[in-house]
């Protein structure tokens, strides 16, 4: 290492060592660094998986060939059970669709006894009832840390001449509409402060797709959508700046959902379940779960620099070009 480039690194090190900073306070935590390499690293001081005394709600829209907490096999439901593992205070779970919601509901009481799980019927898209679930938690917990937008729908799988203009609003209401109105709704309730919430802050995050990041994985009307949902994490955690509200996207790749569940169970029937998902690296479809965890880390503290990002969960499928090897010609 030359001279100059342990100059820098000294003074790095004097720069963040400091006991206390400006205002009085404890210095943040440290890591001491290698013998060879930097002196100091810093920590940050507040490190927090779990959600103690922390809201969240997961605002879904679910009938046929779409995806909610409702669905048995759904990301909605598979969040739920994550966030209430980690200790969130209460959970509200909503979908048009209600008829497995006291069923979650009740698996939910049951699993975490210390966790109130309230459920609510409503369309994501209805700005009315997006507005009350906020107001209501707002008003029963005087705060929202976190708020999951996960509706969706496919839409006609056709091609785009094919498709009325009626249809295209009906999938934009629901994939994108939905998750604009949570952000409408949410941001403002996550800024206010309490004596148990000191700080403004709160992770809004909505599920888009890979399908809003490259073309040829959805259908144009969802494919638009949800790539609307990508820009509005990335416009909105700008129109945040200073909140401490963070805005982010997920875009999974092929999950077994209640959705995407008829591909699966034919693939099983025909004995070709192994050729599900092997476009992607890992050669295999995802689980709920799996994005569940992500929706997790996003929520929490873990990722309190993480803002204004599209995370793809696709088994690394948006990052290349596939194609069948062998046949390229």
């Amino acid at each position: 290492m030359s001279n100059v480039a342990k100059d820098r690194i000294e003074a790095l090190g004097k720069q963040l060592s400091p006991a206390a900073n400006s205002n009085g306070a404890s210095a943040p935590k440290r890591i001491a660094g290698p013998s060879n390499g930097p002196p100091t690293c810093r920590e940050n001081a507040k490190r927090t998986l779990p959600f103690p005394l922390r809201v969240f709600a997961t605002n879904l829209r679910s009938s046929p060939k779409t995806t909610g907490t409702n669905s048995i096999l759904g990301i909605g439901r598979a969040a739920a059970h994550q966030f209430a593992e980690s200790g969130a205070r209460a959970l509200y779970l909503c979908d048009f669709d209600d008829s497995n919601l006291a069923s979650h509901q009740r698996d939910l009481r049951q699993l975490y006894p210390e966790v109130e799980v309230h459920t609510r019927r409503f369309d994501a898209a209805d700005e009315a009832a997006v507005k009350g679930v906020v107001e209501e938690a707002m008003a029963k917990y005087g705060r929202l840390d976190v708020f999951f937008a996960n509706a969706g729908t496919v839409g006609t799988p056709a091609h785009f001449k094919d498709v009325e203009k009626s249809e295209f609003m009906k999938v934009m209401e629901t994939n994108a509409a939905s998750v604009f109105l949570a952000a409408k709704y949410a941001a403002p309730a996550m800024t206010q402060t309490s004596s148990a919430k000191p700080a403004s802050g709160g992770s809004i995050i909505g599920t888009a797709s890979v399908a809003g990041l490259r073309s040829n994985a959805g259908p144009t009307a969802y494919s638009a959508a949800k790539a609307a949902v990508v820009s509005m994490a990335q416009t909105c955690s700008y129109q945040l700046a200073g909140t401490g509200v963070r805005v982010n996207a997920i875009c999974p790749g092929l999950i077994e959902t209640g959705m995407t569940a008829p591909t699966f169970e034919a693939a099983r029937a025909r004995g070709t379940e192994r050729k599900v998902g092997q476009l992607n690296p890992l050669k295999r479809g995802g689980q709920a779960d799996e994005i569940a965890r992500v929706a997790l880390f996003l929520a929490s503290d873990e990722a309190s620099y993480v803002n204004g990002q599209a995370w793809a969960v696709d088994g690394g499928l948006s990052a290349g070009h596939p194609f069948v090897p062998g046949k390229i010609a």
